[in-house]
C-alpha cells in the first residue's frame, strides 16, 4: 500500500505504547505503523488484537539493546519518524535490579538514535525522533511549585537517572548531528491495559480478590495523575505540531496523596461490587517506604496547552472510574498477565512487609 509516512513506535505492546499505535493506525490509514517490542512482562500483543489485522499495522519482535537488530529493522523500513516509547519503567524494578535499566534505556536509546543518524544521512527533513520521558528525571518537589521544561535534572532512583542519561544522549544527537528531535516529560500514566504492578491496577485488583492493598510508608507521597489517552493524544499532537529540538511537558493538573487516591479507589470499587460503603478501606496495608522515594511531583502543561492546544481529561474521578470499569470488565486479561514472572515478582516485592 501507499503510504505518506513510515512511523515506528517502540514499546507498542506495552501500557502507553498499545494506546499510541492504536490511535496512530486508526487516525492516519494511510501511514505504516511499525509496533516494534521485546515482549517483556509488561509488554502483550493482547492489548492490540483490536487493530492487529489492520493493512497499516506491523510488528516486529526485537531487543533495542541488540544493534545488530535494531540496524536490520531501519534497513527494512524506511522510516520517516520513531516514537521512543520502549523502557523499563518500575521504579522499584530499577532497585532490585539496576542493569536492565542501563541497557534498555539508555544503550538502547544510543541503538535507535545511531541507526536514525545512519539512516537519515542524506536527508533530515520530514524526519522526526520523539522521544518520550518521564516527570521524574527532575527528582522531587516540595509542597509548592511544578516542573517546568526548564526545570534542573536531579533524578533519585536508577529509573529516573537511566531516563534522564537517554534524554541527554537524544539532546546531544539533536545538536552534534542535527537529527531533529522533540522529547516529552509526562506525568504518571493510568488507563486501561496497565501492567498491574503499578498502583492503580494493583490496588483494583487487591480490592477485587479482598486482599491486602499495599501503601509505601503513610501514603503521603503526592503524584500528578494523566489518563493514558490524554497522553496519546498528546503524543499525536507533539509529533505532527511540535518544533524540533523543544520539550513539552505532559501532566494531568491533577495531583493525588496517594492514599486519598486509594480511598477514592475504594469508594468506587465499593460501589461497582455492591460492597457496604468502607468495606475495601479495611484492605489498606501500609508497608515498609522504598528506598529514595520522592515525596511529590507535579507538571506544568502550559507551554504545551498554549502552543498546540492540548488539554487533559477534566475529571479524574470519571477517568478512574472508565479504568475500573474496564478491569472489571476484562478479567481473563488480567489473568493471565499477573501469572508467572508477575506473581514471583509481587511476591518478592511485598511479602514480609
Amino acid at each position: 500500500m501507499k503510504s505518506s509516512k513510515v512511523i515506528l513506535v517502540t514499546g507498542g505492546a506495552g501500557f502507553i505504547g498499545s494506546h499510541v499505535v492504536r490511535r496512530f493506525v486508526n487516525n492516519y490509514p494511510d501511514y505504516i505503523i511499525v509496533n516494534a517490542d521485546k515482549l517483556t512482562y509488561a509488554g502483550n500483543l493482547e492489548n492490540l488484537t483490536d487493530i492487529d489485522t489492520k493493512p497499516n499495522y506491523f510488528f516486529e519482535r526485537i531487543d533495542i539493546v541488540d544493534k545488530q537488530a535494531v540496524m536490520k529493522l531501519f534497513s527494512k523500513y524506511e522510516f520517516d519518524g520513531i516514537i521512543h516509547l520502549a523502557a523499563e519503567s518500575h521504579v522499584d524494578r530499577s532497585i532490585t535490579g539496576p542493569d536492565e535499566f542501563v541497557y534498555t534505556n539508555i544503550v538502547g536509546t544510543v541503538n535507535l538514535l545511531n541507526a536514525a543518524l545512519n539512516s537519515w544521512t542524506d536527508r533530515k527533513e520530514g524526519k522526526l525522533f520523539y522521544h518520550i520521558s518521564t516527570d521524574e528525571v527532575f527528582g522531587s518537589l516540595g509542597e509548592a511549585g511544578f516542573f517546568t521544561e526548564e526545570t534542573a535534572y536531579d533524578p533519585k532512583s536508577p529509573y529516573s537517572a537511566s531516563k534522564a542519561s537517554s534524554d541527554h544522549m537524544v539532546r546531544a544527537y539533536g545538536h552534534t548531528f542535527g537529527i531533529p528531535v522533540i522529547i516529552s516529560n509526562c506525568s504518571n500514566n493510568y488507563g486501561p491495559n496497565q501492567f498491574p504492578e503499578k498502583l492503580i491496577p494493583l490496588a483494583i485488583n487487591n480490592i477485587k480478590n479482598n486482599n491486602p492493598i499495599p501503601v509505601y510508608g503513610k501514603g503521603e507521597n503526592i503524584r500528578d495523575w494523566l489518563y493514558v489517552e490524554d497522553h496519546a493524544l498528546a503524543i499525536d499532537i507533539i509529533y505532527h505540531k511540535g518544533r524540533s529540538g523543544e520539550t513539552y511537558n505532559i501532566g494531568g493538573n491533577n495531583e493525588w496523596k496517594n492514599i486519598d487516591l486509594i480511598k477514592l479507589l475504594c469508594q468506587i470499587m465499593d460501589k461497582k461490587l455492591d460492597r457496604s460503603p468502607g468495606t475495601s478501606e479495611r484492605l489498606i496495608t501500609y508497608v515498609k517506604d522504598r528506598p529514595g522515594h520522592d515525596m511529590r511531583y507535579a507538571i506544568d502543561s502550559s507551554k504545551l496547552k498554549s502552543e498546540l492546544g492540548w488539554s487533559p481529561l477534566p475529571e479524574f474521578e470519571k477517568g478512574l472510574e472508565k479504568t475500573v470499569d474496564w478491569y472489571l470488565s476484562n478479567t481473563k486479561w488480567l489473568e493471565r498477565v499477573i501469572s508467572g514472572d508477575y506473581k514471583k515478582y509481587y511476591d518478592q516485592q511485598y511479602s514480609g512487609r
